[in-house]
C-alpha cells in the first residue's frame, strides 16, 4: 500500500511539472510574439504589405514570414525581413528574443540608433544591419554579443571611431562595415579577432596606417580597405601571415613604399588591387608567380622600371591595369600569350618599341588602353580580329602606316581613338562598317584622300574629330544622317565644297570647320557663301558642258539601239531552246522542302513552341539555315497573325528587325520562313545556369530593342505598335546583336491615329494598364511593355513570377527599392566585391530609373523611344569612359 501511494505521488509530481513547463513555453513564446508585434508597430511604411497581412496573433508566431523557431524550446531563433522595404525604426522590445541567433534586416530603411536593449541577445551569431540609413555611433557595447560570427553594418550612415571593444569577439569570422563616413584610425585590437575570414571598411574616412597586428590573422581571405586616407607600406612577409588570402583591395588610398614580392606565396590570391596609390619601386617579377590571379590593378602610383616578362604566366588573368606609372621598355610579348585577358591597360607608362604581333592571341580581349606612350612602328594586323573589342585607345604614341579596310572588322567596338600618332594614306571605307561606334578620334595625323561617303552609315557615331590632317574632297552629305553626333571636328584639313546643313550640322559652331581654305557655306560657321550657278560659269564653259552633253547623248542612243537589238535576239535564241524567263521574284520555298528541311518538323529541331504555332530550325536545298515558324491554324487567331505578320515584315527593313526570308500559304498550311539566331532568344540567355551576360552585354541588347522599337514608332509611314515586347521575342545572332521578332498581334495605326482598340492581349505582366484595362493601343504601349523588360534584364526577376500579386509588382518593388537598396535587386552576377562604389553602380541605378520612366501609369507621362534611346547610350558611353 506505501509503494502505491508513493507510485502514485511521483505521477502527480510529473504532471505538475510537464503542466509547468507548457505554461513556460507558452509564456516565453507570447513573449517571443508580443515583441514582434511592438516591431510591427514601428513599421512606418510596409509598401508591400508584407508584415501587415501576415503578422497576426491569430496565427502562430512561428509560420510567420521571416520567422524561424527552434524545435527544441519552440523559441524564435531567426528572424529575416531582409530586401522587404521596410521604412521604420527598431524597438526596445526586439531585446526580449532572448532565443535569437540570427538577425537579417538588410535592404530596408530603418532610421535612427540601433536599441541598446539588443545587448541581450547573448545567443546571437549572425547580425546584418547592412544597406538601411542608421546613423549614429558604432554601438560599443557590442562586444557583449560573445558569440558574433558575422556583422555586417555596410551602406549605412554611422559615424564617429571604431570601437576598439567590438575586437574582443573572438568568435567573429565575417566583418563589413563598408561605405559609411567611419573615421579615425583603425585600433590595434583587431588583431584579436584569429578567426576572422573576411574584413572589409571600404569607403570610409580612416586615417593612420594598417596595424601591423591584422597581417598575423591567418584566417584571413578577403582584405578590404579600399577608398579610405590610409598611409604606410604593406609588411614585406605580407602573406607569411595571410596565407589563404585571396583578394587583397588597397586602391585609393595613400599607402607607399615597395610592392612586396612575398605577394607571390599567397598562392589563391585570385585580386590584387593597389591602384591609385604612391606605392614606388618596380614591379615585382615574383607576382607571375600567383596562377590564380585574375585581376591585378597597379595603375596610378609611382612605380617605374620595365613590365616584367613573369606576368606572361599568369594563365587566367582577366584585368592588367599598370596605367599612370613611370614605367619604361617595351611591352613584353609574354602578357599576349594569356589567352583570358579581357582588359589591358598601360596608358601613360613611358613604354617604347613596338605592339607585339602576338596580341591576337587573346581571343577574349574587350579593352586595349596604350595611350600616351612612345610606341613606334604600326599597329599589328592581328588586332583588327579582336571581333569583340569594344575600346581601342593607341592616341599620342608614334605609331605609322596606313589604316587598312580590316578595320571595319570590330564590329563590336565603341571607341577607337588612333589621334596624335604618323598614321597616313586614307581613311578606308570600311569604317562605315562599324555600326556601333560612339566614338572615333582619327586627329592630329598625316590622313590623306576623302572623308567616306560610307561613314554615314555609322548612326551610333556621337564624337568624330579627323582635324589636324591633310584630308581633302568635300565633306559628305551622308553624314547629315548621323542624328546622335553631337561633337565634329574636322579643321586644319584641305577640305573644300558646300558644308551641309541638315542633321546634326544645325548644332556646330566655326571651330569645327575652321582652317579648310576651300569651304563654304552658312555664315554661323565663320565661312563665306557658297559662290551661285552665274558666279561659277562662264560662256565658255556652258558651250563646253552642252557640247559633251550632246556627244554624251548620242553614245547613249547608239548603245541603247544596240542592247536592244542584241537583246532581242539573245532572247529569241533562249525562247527557242526552252529556257525559262520568268521575272526574278524573292526565295520561293514550297512546303515540301520545308518538310526535308525540318525532317517531317521533328522534335529535334523544335526551337520553342507558342500559343500560335511553333518554331523549327531546319536547312534549305541551298544550304541556308533558317527558322521555320509554323502556325497552328486549329487556334482562332492564327490566320489573322499570320496575315499581319506578313503585312509589318513584307515592308520593314531595319538592322534590328527578324527578317523575313520567304513565306509558305496554302489553305491548310501556313508558314513564315526566318533568318535563323544562332544565340537563341534573351530569354534563353536571362535563365540560363551556363551563359552570363555581363552589364555592357544588357547594355548593347536594350539599345538594340530601342532602335527597333524607335523604327516601328517613328521610322515608317504609319506608327507599328509591337503589343508583345518580352525577352522571348528577342533573339540574338552570332554577334548578340539583337533582333524583335514576332508581330502577330501588332497594330498599324492609321494615319493621324494616335492609338486604336483591340480585343487581343499580349502577355500578363509586361502590358501596359490602358491595354488590359480598356484595350486602348499606342506606341506608349511598348515603350511601357520596353520598362518592364529593361527591369526584368538588370534585376533577372519576371514580372509575372508567381510572388507578385496584388499590390505587389516587378514595377512596385524596382521602385520601392530606388537608390538605396538597388544592389539588392540587381542581379547578383553584375556585381563583384569591390564593385559597390564603381561607375558601374551608377549605371544600373541610371537603367532602373529610365525603366521606371518608360513604364509610369499614365501614358502621357513616359519617355517616348527616342529620349530612351539617347538615355541609353549615354548611360553605355559612362560606362565605357
Amino acid at each position: 500500500m506505501q509503494m502505491a501511494n508513493y507510485f502514485l505521488g511521483a505521477i502527480l509530481f510529473l504532471h505538475c511539472l510537464i503542466a509547468a513547463c507548457l505554461a513556460m513555453a507558452t509564456t516565453n513564446i507570447t513573449t517571443d510574439q508580443s515583441s514582434l508585434l511592438s516591431f510591427k508597430t514601428h513599421i512606418k511604411l510596409d509598401s508591400s504589405h508584407i508584415l501587415s497581412k501576415n503578422w497576426s496573433v491569430s496565427t502562430s508566431v512561428c509560420v510567420w514570414i521571416g520567422v524561424t523557431c527552434g524545435l527544441r524550446h519552440q523559441r524564435v531563433t531567426a528572424l529575416d525581413i531582409s530586401r522587404m522595404n521596410l521604412t521604420g525604426k527598431i524597438p526596445s522590445q526586439l531585446g526580449n528574443l532572448s532565443f535569437l541567433i540570427s538577425i537579417n534586416i538588410t535592404g530596408n530603411y530603418f532610421l535612427g540608433s540601433v536599441p541598446k536593449e539588443l545587448i541581450q541577445l547573448r545567443r546571437l551569431k549572425f547580425m546584418d544591419l547592412s544597406v538601411n540609413k542608421f546613423s549614429g555611433e558604432i554601438p560599443s557595447w557590442l562586444h557583449f554579443l560573445t558569440k558574433l560570427q558575422v556583422l555586417y553594418l555596410y551602406t549605412n550612415s554611422f559615424t564617429g571611431f571604431i570601437p576598439p571593444s567590438l575586437f574582443n569577439i573572438s568568435t567573429l569570422q565575417f566583418l563589413d562595415f563598408s561605405f559609411n563616413p567611419l573615421q579615425g584610425k583603425i585600433p590595434e585590437e583587431i588583431g584579436n579577432l584569429h578567426n576572422l575570414k573576411i574584413l572589409a571598411l571600404q569607403d570610409n574616412r580612416l586615417t593612420g596606417v594598417i596595424p601591423l597586428q591584422i597581417f598575423n590573422i591567418s584566417t584571413m581571405k578577403i582584405f578590404a580597405f579600399t577608398g579610405n586616407n590610409l598611409t604606410g607600406n604593406l609588411p614585406l612577409n605580407i602573406c607569411h601571415g595571410f596565407p589563404r588570402l585571396q583578394g587583397l583591395y588597397l586602391s585609393k588610398n595613400e599607402l607607399g613604399g615597395e610592392i612586396p614580392s612575398n605577394l607571390s606565396e599567397c598562392l589563391q590570391l585570385q585580386d590584387l588591387s593597389l591602384s591609385n596609390n604612391r606605392f614606388s619601386g618596380s614591379i615585382p617579377g615574383e607576382i607571375g608567380r600567383i596562377r590564380t590571379l585574375q585581376n591585378l590593378l597597379l595603375g596610378s602610383n609611382d612605380l617605374y622600371g620595365a613590365i616584367p616578362r613573369e606576368l606572361g604566366n599568369l594563365d587566367n588573368l582577366k584585368e592588367l591595369d599598370m596605367g599612370s606609372n613611370f614605367l619604361n621598355g617595351s611591352i613584353p610579348a609574354s602578357i599576349f600569350n594569356i589567352s583570358s585577358l579581357q582588359h589591358i591597360d598601360f596608358e601613360r607608362c613611358n613604354l617604347s618599341g613596338a605592339i607585339p604581333r602576338c596580341i591576337g592571341n587573346i581571343t577574349t580581349l574587350r579593352y586595349l588602353y596604350i595611350d600616351t606612350n612612345r610606341l613606334t612602328s604600326s599597329i599589328p594586323a592581328s588586332l583588327w580580329l579582336q571581333k569583340d573589342l569594344l575600346g581601342l585607345n593607341l592616341s599620342a604614341n608614334t605609331l605609322s602606316g596606313s589604316l587598312p579596310q580590316e578595320i571595319g572588322k570590330l564590329k563590336a567596338t565603341y571607341l577607337i581613338d588612333l589621334s596624335v600618332n604618323r598614321f597616313s594614306g586614307s581613311i578606308p571605307s570600311a569604317i562605315g562598317d562599324l555600326l556601333t561606334l560612339s566614338n572615333l578620334f582619327l586627329a592630329h595625323n598625316a590622313l590623306q584622300g576623302s572623308i567616306p561617303e560610307s561613314m554615314g552609315k555609322m548612326l551610333n557615331l556621337e564624337q568624330l574629330d579627323l582635324s589636324h590632317n591633310n584630308l581633302s574632297g568635300n565633306i559628305p552629305k551622308s553624314l547629315e544622317a548621323l542624328k546622335y553626333l553631337s561633337y565634329l571636328n574636322i579643321s586644319f584639313n584641305d577640305l573644300s565644297g558646300e558644308v551641309p546643313s541638315a542633321g546634326p550640322f544645325k548644332n556646330f559652331s566655326s571651330e569645327s570647320f575652321m582652317s579648310n581654305e576651300g569651304l563654304c557655306g552658312d555664315p554661323l560657321y565663320g565661312l563665306p557663301s557658297c559662290p551661285t550657278g552665274r558666279q561659277k560659269r562662264s560662256k565658255q564653259m556652258l558651250i563646253v558642258v552642252f557640247s559633251l552633253l550632246g556627244i554624251t547623248f548620242l553614245i547613249l542612243i547608239v548603245t541603247a539601239l544596240a542592247t536592244y537589238a542584241i537583246g532581242k535576239c539573245r532572247r529569241k535564241y533562249l525562247v527557242e531552246n526552252g529556257v525559262d524567263f520568268a521575272p526574278v521574284t524573292t526565295l520561293r520555298v514550297s512546303y515540301y522542302e520545308l518538310l526535308r528541311a525540318t525532317e517531317g518538323y521533328s522534335e529535334s529541331h523544335l526551337l520553342g513552341t507558342g500559343s500560335l504555332g511553333s518554331v523549327y530550325r531546319g536547312t534549305l536545298n541551298n544550304g541556308r539555315d533558317v527558322a521555320v515558324k509554323v502556325f497552328n491554324l486549329q487556334q482562332q487567331n492564327a490566320f489573322k497573325s499570320f496575315e499581319v505578320e506578313c503585312e509589318v515584315l513584307r515592308n520593314l527593313r531595319h538592322r534590328n528587325l527578324c527578317k523575313v526570308i520567304s513565306t509558305c500559304s496554302n489553305p491548310d498550311f501556313k508558314a513564315l520562313v526566318l533568318e535563323y539566331m544562332s544565340n537563341g532568344s534573351l530569354e534563353k540567355w536571362l535563365y540560363s545556369n551556363d551563359n552570363v551576360l555581363d552589364i555592357l552585354q544588357r547594355i548593347n541588347i536594350m539599345i538594340d530593342v530601342a532602335y527597333a522599337l524607335e523604327y516601328l514608332h517613328y521610322g515608317y509611314s504609319t506608327p507599328i505598335v509591337h503589343c508583345d515586347l518580352k525577352p522571348s521575342n528577342v533573339l540574338l545572332d552570332e554577334n548578340m546583336v539583337a533582333y524583335l521578332s514576332d508581330f502577330g498581334i501588332a497594330k498599324l495605326l492609321g494615319e493621324g491615329e494616335s492609338n486604336a482598340n483591340t480585343t487581343t492581349l499580349g502577355t500578363l505582366g509586361y502590358i501596359a494598364p490602358e491595354y488590359g484595362l480598356e484595350g486602348s493601343v499606342s506606341i506608349k504601349c511598348d515603350v511601357y511593355s520596353y520598362g518592364i523588360m529593361l527591369m526584368e534584364v538588370f534585376t533577372r526577376m519576371k514580372p509575372n513570377d508567381e510572388k507578385y500579386s496584388g499590390d505587389l509588382t516587378l514595377r512596385s518593388w524596382v521602385n520601392d527599392s530606388m537608390p538605396n537598396a538597388i544592389t539588392q535587386i540587381v542581379d547578383s552576377n553584375l556585381l563583384g566585391p569591390e564593385e559597390l562604389s564603381t561607375k558601374k553602380l551608377k549605371c544600373l541605378l541610371s537603367i532602373m530609373e529610365l525603366a521606371l520612366n518608360c513604364s509610369i501609369e499614365s501614358a502621357g507621362e513616359r519617355v517616348n523611344m527616342k529620349e530612351v534611346v539617347v538615355a541609353l547610350k549615354n548611360i553605355r558611353f559612362q560606362l565605357l569612359t
